[in-house]
């Protein structure tokens, strides 16, 4: 995919995380296509809607931005920044901010066959439990 048609992948991809339509967000994914965040895996566009409707649903004014976008060997490396405030059902009502990143492997369809995701669990946790490990998802 040409640079400029990349950016552009990058920035529609990062507001479809921000939109309130997990279903709108998995289209950027190929049917087969997987989301792995912190090492769990949701393999096919439905378990990926399922996951995106989970962060939507738990912080429903969250906001992810495009920090920058980089080729590294065969991958796009897409680096984000996420908030929102967790006060969706059972939500602690506390804000997160937190930096991550994607390594993204695009099929030729132009959709995202593998994206392999991480942000720090330890700060999310603090942030949104004052520390308590658990679960990587909402």
């Amino acid at each position: 995919m040409p640079r400029g048609d990349l950016m552009s992948f990058a920035t529609r991809y990062a507001a479809a995380w921000s939109g309130k339509d997990p279903v709108a967000f998995a289209a950027f994914y190929d049917e087969n296509g997987s989301l792995i965040v912190n090492g769990s895996a949701s393999v096919g566009r439905a378990a990926i809607t399922e996951t995106a409707r989970a962060y939507m649903t738990a912080f429903p004014d969250m906001v992810v931005r495009l920090d920058s976008l980089r080729e590294d060997d065969e991958a796009t490396v897409f680096h984000w920044s996420w908030t929102g405030t967790n006060t969706g059902p059972g939500g602690t009502g506390k804000a997160v901010n937190l930096r991550g990143y994607e390594r993204w492997t695009i099929g030729t369809n132009g959709l995202i066959t593998k994206s392999d995701g991480h942000f720090d669990n330890d700060e999310y946790q603090r942030q949104l439990h004052g520390g308590t490990p658990a679960n990587p998802r909402p």
